[in-house]
């Protein structure tokens, strides 16, 4: 009875959405839509409170269609501001923490024809003085010399700022621990003594779904009335095509006046559906059945149910694996975790770091076996050598140019360090067989779970439809009741089938 409630209340949910409030199906896989968010926090000090944060504004390459300021009782004004656009929040008086949101929803266009020439901006002379306007001089006229047009000069320089041992007067200009910012500053300011107006370009990557997406610096040089782009890294005239610009210039993104501890972040996720921007946008007549859907909830923490609500997917695969097939495993939550980690790692590279990590960390655990240690102090050992195993691969694996190692840090390094553990005291009781046979199950279910909840269909079913979930644990109830035959235990016990 219990389970049958259960699934008749996922269905009937399901069904309401479907063919009462139109929620869709299947999601559109060309999609030109995205949905960008800013959230800023702060602790406003009990006076009054001006908020000043720059959003992005129409390009060539994306236009901005709906916006949508959540402020909760703060004024709001939008004004632009030279080549950008602000939006500023004020209140006379706010106290403990505040928390704003700016949304936006950008499009994706072809733009035909010849872009449009705009006049030559004034060059702003730099603020050096001293040996660092000599250094910039002699920097200014090295690249000229090397250089044959605006294009060829501008990936001189920025060749020359980005090498890792660069030549005297560049490296007085950056100074001791350079970073991006302030390499893409010399450039505008050593192209101004060479006479090319240049600008600093800032914004984002957009993506399926990303939480805190980091923020991208590109040079923007006028050459022949436009504006050209140049890829901070490698100097090449153009950027990839999936870059938002989100403002230009010196400015900073976020101002705050009467608050501290300030905390700005920029998220981005797909709008995935034509059908479901039409339910979330009936305004007033929106059901509450909308209103309180996952949808409403601020893009920072929809990323985050896009991977908790596969848990529970992962948990019904693994309790078929184990209970109706028969895979041994290293407790339960571990192969769940670790598919969870293969999305970001992928399978193959995923399935290598994991192995690489954990026969290592047994080579040291076998090793602290001989220290007669006490059981909290070794866990201890182990996950501060899991911790630095972790670190040596991506730091090896960065200086090979194998981008995939990063990803080792996703692995939870509680459950790797308790994998070890039980995979040695198995081996000691057990032996060497059924503690490989146990790994690799741990593996295989790992790896089948990732193979399912990495399916598009089975991550939109859920997140759209998260009642559904009712009948994920309406089955594992039922499975919970099976005392059968596993699959791998028919070849076991055909001796005893076979008799009368």
């Amino acid at each position: 009875m219990l389970v049958a409630a259960l699934v008749f209340l996922a269905l009937a949910v399901f069904l309401y959405k479907v063919f009462m409030l139109g929620f869709p199906l299947q999601f559109e896989r060309n999609v030109e839509l995205w949905d960008l968010e800013a959230r800023v926090a702060f602790n406003a000090s009990g006076g009054p409170v001006r908020v000043r944060l720059l959003i992005p504004q129409d390009t060539r390459r994306y236009l901005v269609l709906d916006e949508n300021f959540i402020s909760g009782g703060y004024g709001v004004n939008t004004a632009d501001e030279g080549p950008n656009r602000q939006v500023t929040w004020s209140i006379r008086k706010a106290s403990g923490r505040q928390v704003l949101y700016y949304r936006a929803t950008v499009r994706r266009i072809v733009t035909r024809g010849a872009p449009r020439r705009v006049p030559a901006p004034g060059v702003v002379a730099p603020d050096l003085t001293g040996p660092e306007l000599v250094a910039a001089r002699l920097l200014a006229a090295e690249i000229r010399a090397h250089s044959a047009d605006t294009e060829t000069m501008v990936a001189e320089l920025l060749k020359r700022l980005n090498s890792p041992s660069p030549d005297p007067n560049a490296q007085l200009l950056l100074g001791k621990q350079p970073n991006t910012g302030k390499r893409m500053r010399v450039a505008v300011q050593v192209l101004a003594i060479a006479g090319v107006p240049a600008r600093v370009a800032r914004g984002i990557q957009i993506g399926e779904l990303a939480r805190n997406v980091p923020v991208l610096f590109w040079l923007q040089v006028w050459d022949k009335g436009l504006w050209r782009s140049f890829d901070a890294a490698s100097g090449q005239p153009r950027i990839p095509e999936d870059y938002v610009t989100w403002w230009r210039g010196a400015s900073s993104l976020l101002k705050v006046t009467g608050g501290r501890n300030v905390d700005a972040r920029i998220s981005v996720s797909i709008n995935k559906d034509a059908a479901m921007r039409g339910v979330m946008r009936r305004g007033a007549n929106k059901p509450r059945l909308v209103e309180y859907s996952l949808f409403s909830l601020p893009i920072e923490t929809q990323a985050v149910y896009h991977v908790l609500l596969m848990v529970p997917i992962g948990a019904l695969i693994l309790v078929l694996l184990r209970n109706v097939v028969g895979f041994k495993t290293f407790g339960t939550f571990m192969p769940i975790l670790i598919a969870l980690a293969f999305r970001e790692t992928q399978l193959v590279w995923g399935v290598i770091l994991f192995s690489t990590v954990v026969a290592i960390g047994l080579a040291v655990r076998f090793y602290l076996e001989h220290l007669k240690l006490l059981l909290v102090p070794r866990l201890a050992s182990v996950l501060s050598v899991v911790v630095l195993i972790m670190a040596a691969i991506s730091v090896i694996s960065h200086k090979l140019g194998i981008h995939e190692g990063l990803s080792v840090a996703l692995f939870p390094m509680v459950i790797l360090t308790m994998t070890i553990e039980r995979m040695t005291v198995v081996w000691e009781e057990r032996g060497p067989a059924e503690a490989l046979q146990q790994g690799l199950g741990s593996m295989a279910v790992a790896a089948i779970a990732y193979l399912v909840i990495n399916v598009s269909y089975v991550q939109h079913f859920v997140f759209v439809y998260p009642e559904l979930l009712l009948v994920v644990l309406a089955g594992t109830l039922l499975l919970g009741r099976y005392s059968g035959y596993r699959l791998t235990e028919l070849r076991r016990f055909r001796a005893l089938a076979g008799k009368p």
